[in-house]
């Protein structure tokens, strides 16, 4: 997943988000051992100390973890890890709704237009 940032919000909140996501749709495993806070940043072409801050706030969150001499790990927890997904899940399709809601759809032509999508992307 390429990074993209959005100029309205602040760079190591979309980090965060976006480390997030990449943890939650397993780019990064559980145990997994993530690149050095400056490989990081270089990827996503942002200062380290950015970078470095929205892992920090990774880790005061159990998502990552530091092992001093060896560098920051992804959190072994796949309960904490399958909570933060459902959560991730549950507001994606939260904002998705009210969207829709905007568009005055109805619950049943909201449905028809989720299981037509599912049906169309084979899920």
């Amino acid at each position: 997943m390429a990074w993209k940032f959005d100029s309205n919000r602040p760079i190591y909140l979309q980090l965060l988000e976006q480390i997030q996501f990449k943890i939650l749709s397993n780019e990064y495993l559980p145990g997994e051992k993530l690149p050095s806070v400056r490989e990081l940043a270089t990827m996503a072409g942002v200062n380290p100390n950015t970078m470095q801050r929205a892992l920090s706030q990774l880790e005061q969150q159990g998502i990552i973890f530091t092992n001093r001499t060896e560098g920051k790990y992804i959190t072994t927890d796949t309960l904490r890890l399958l909570q933060m997904k459902e959560a991730f899940a549950k507001e994606m399709a939260s904002s998705f709704c009210h969207k829709m809601k905007q568009l005055n759809y109805s619950s049943s032509e909201l449905m028809t237009l989720i299981s037509d999508v599912l049906k169309e992307e084979k899920l």
